[in-house]
C-alpha cells in the first residue's frame, strides 16, 4: 500500500516539473516575440567632392547710366518726338520747344554783328591812311590815335557781335531737345503745350541706360569675415584668383539668369546700423529683359571646398548646441554626429566638415531612428522621383 502511494507521488511530481518546463519556454517565446525589430531608414551615402562656396543675398537692379533730360530753353512745348518706353540713340531729337523767339534772336544778332563788321571795315581804313600822314606830320598824332583806338573798338565790337551771335545759335539749338545718353527712355513728364524752362531747367523725361545693369547687394560683415578666415587657413580655394568673384542672378520664379555678372568692388566699411558690407556687381542685359528696381536675389560665389558634402536639409537637426546628423554604422547602430555647415543652396546644405567617406547618413525615418538605438539602413529615394543629384558634390545614394 505505501509502495502503490510513492509511486503516484513520484508520478505527479513528474507531470508538475513538465508543466513548469512547458511554461517557461512559452514565456521565453513571447519575450522574444515582444522585441521589435529595427526601423527601416532612408540614407544616403558620403562622397566628398569639390564644391562652390556661395551666399544667395537680396539684392536690387540699378541703371548703368541715368540721364535726365531737362529744358534749358524757356519757351512752349510744341512737340514730343519719341514713344515712351522706346530705346533712344545719343543725340536723337526727343521735344520741340517754339524756337520762334530764338530764331529772332539770332537774326537780331547777325544784324549787329554785321553793322560792327562794317564800322571795323571803315575804321581800319582811317587808322591805315592816318599812320603814314602822321609820320610826315600831315595829320596830328591825336587824329591818328583816335583812329586807332577807333579801329581797335570796331574789332572788340565785331568780337562781342560774333559772341552774341554764337550765344543766339546755342539757344535756338536748345528748342530742338536731345537725348544725352543712347538707353531706354521712359514716360514724358510733361504734354504739348507746356510752357518749360521758366526760371530753371524743366525736367522732361529720364533715359537709362540698361544694355548692362548694376546689382547692388549687401553682405554679413560676419559672414565675409568668417570666409576670409576659411580663406587664411587654407580650408578653401579662391574661385577664379585673388580679387574675382562670379555673381549669378536668380529670378523671382527661382530661374537663373542666363547672363553671369563680375563683381566690381567691396566698400570695406561696415554700416553701423546693420552690420552690413556693400556690394556691387556689373550684370550685362543685351537684350534688355531685366529692368532697373527689379528685385532679385544674387548669388556670389565667394570661394571652393575641396571635400564638401551636400545632403537633403531634412538630414539636419538644429539645435541650441549646433547642427546635427544621425550615422548608422555598419552593424546598424545610431549615433549623432556634430557638422559644420555653409551657406544652404538649392534645398541641399553643404556640409563642410564632421562627416567621412562611405558613411550613412540617415535622411528618412529620422522619427523613427534616435541616437543609440539601432536602425536598417536602406537607399533613400525623394517622394515621387530617382535620386536627385546634389549640387556640385552631393553626396551618392547607396
Amino acid at each position: 500500500m505505501k509502495l502503490a502511494w510513492g509511486s503516484s507521488a513520484r508520478l505527479g511530481i513528474l507531470v508538475a516539473l513538465g508543466m513548469g518546463l512547458g511554461g517557461c519556454g512559452q514565456s521565453n517565446s513571447q519575450t522574444a516575440a515582444a522585441t521589435p525589430p529595427p526601423p527601416e531608414v532612408g540614407v544616403v551615402t558620403v562622397t566628398p567632392g569639390r564644391a562652390d562656396l556661395a551666399a544667395e543675398l537680396p539684392g536690387r537692379l540699378e541703371a548703368f547710366r541715368v540721364a535726365q533730360v531737362r529744358a534749358r530753353a524757356a519757351g512752349i512745348l510744341n512737340k514730343r518726338l519719341f514713344t515712351e518706353g522706346s530705346d533712344v540713340k545719343a543725340g536723337q531729337a526727343l521735344f520741340e520747344i517754339d524756337a520762334a523767339p530764338y530764331r529772332a534772336s539770332l537774326a537780331s544778332a547777325q544784324a549787329t554783328l554785321a553793322r560792327a563788321e562794317a564800322n571795323l571795315l571803315q575804321a581800319q581804313s582811317l587808322a591805315d591812311r592816318y599812320a603814314p600822314l602822321a609820320k610826315t606830320q600831315a595829320v596830328s598824332q591825336q587824329e591818328a590815335l583816335s583812329a586807332q583806338a577807333a579801329a581797335g573798338q570796331a574789332k572788340a565790337d565785331v568780337a562781342a557781335g560774333k559772341a552774341a551771335v554764337q550765344t543766339a545759335q546755342i539757344n535756338l539749338g536748345y528748342a530742338a531737345v536731345t537725348s544725352p545718353i543712347s538707353g531706354r527712355i521712359g514716360r514724358a513728364l510733361v504734354t504739348e503745350g507746356a510752357l518749360v524752362g521758366q526760371g530753371e531747367a524743366t525736367p522732361l523725361a529720364i533715359v537709362q541706360q540698361i544694355d548692362k545693369l548694376y546689382v547692388n547687394f549687401t553682405q554679413s560683415a560676419a559672414e565675409v569675415m568668417r570666409l576670409r578666415q576659411a580663406l587664411a587657413d587654407g580650408k578653401l580655394q579662391r574661385a577664379g584668383g585673388k580679387d574675382a568673384a562670379r555673381v549669378q542672378v536668380l529670378l523671382e520664379d527661382g530661374s537663373v539668369y542666363a547672363e553671369t555678372g563680375k563683381l566690381l568692388f567691396s566698400d570695406l566699411s561696415v554700416d553701423a546700423a546693420t552690420g552690413q558690407i556693400t556690394l556691387r556687381a556689373e550684370l550685362p542685359n543685351p537684350k534688355g529683359l531685366l529692368l532697373p528696381g527689379l528685385y532679385v536675389r544674387v548669388r556670389l560665389a565667394q570661394a571652393e571646398v575641396a571635400d564638401a558634402v551636400w545632403l537633403p536639409q531634412q538630414a539636419v537637426a538644429r539645435g541650441a548646441t549646433g547642427e546635427t546628423v544621425l550615422v548608422v554604422a555598419d552593424d546598424g547602430s545610431v549615433s549623432a554626429r556634430p557638422v559644420k555647415l555653409g551657406p544652404a543652396q538649392g534645398g541641399n546644405a553643404l556640409v563642410l566638415s564632421g562627416l567621412k567617406a562611405g558613411e550613412k547618413v540617415i535622411v528618412d525615418g529620422l522619427q523613427k531612428a534616435k541616437a543609440g538605438g539601432k536602425a536598417r539602413p536602406v537607399p533613400w529615394t525623394p517622394a515621387g522621383s530617382a535620386p536627385a543629384a546634389a549640387p556640385a558634390s552631393a553626396a551618392s545614394k547607396g
